[in-house]
């Protein structure tokens, strides 16, 4: 499957989905964008640097060398923080960093009616399409 397609599918499985895209952290690219609304071009430019900030921006990074200092563990590349959920005033936004390759994050936007629980379920459950179609 292409991984347009494997996007378009995870997009409509995910409840009142109205984006979803992939981005690399690592570079702050924005690998791929499905959208059913239109958005303005500055935000979609900042998608991929905002999404970055979140996963490995400098405060992330030290509190994530913190904890392992705390708890004795050796700086190995692991990283606490796999989901983030930000709740906007009408919409949800679901963050997953990948199991595969840790520098690539789905994301998931959907409107603020939808259930919260089913939207990171579903969109939990496509994470692993999207690896293996990437």
């Amino acid at each position: 499957m292409s991984f347009d397609n494997a996007l378009n599918q995870a997009a409509s499985t995910v409840p009142e989905c109205v984006a979803a895209g992939y981005v690399d952290i690592s570079s702050g690219m924005l690998l791929a964008l499905k959208t059913v609304d239109s958005h303005p071009q500055q935000v979609i430019d900042l998608l991929a640097a905002a999404t970055a900030d979140m996963f490995a921006g400098p405060n992330v990074s030290m509190i994530e060398r913190l904890f392992k200092k705390a708890r004795g563990l050796q700086d190995d590349g692991f990283h606490y923080f796999q989901e983030v959920i930000v709740n906007s005033e009408n919409l949800i936004h679901v963050f997953l960093r990948g199991k595969i390759n840790p520098d690539y994050v789905a994301v998931f936007v959907c409107r603020k009616t939808a259930n919260l629980g089913m939207a990171l379920t579903k969109a939990r459950l496509a994470l692993p399409t999207l690896e293996s179609a990437f």
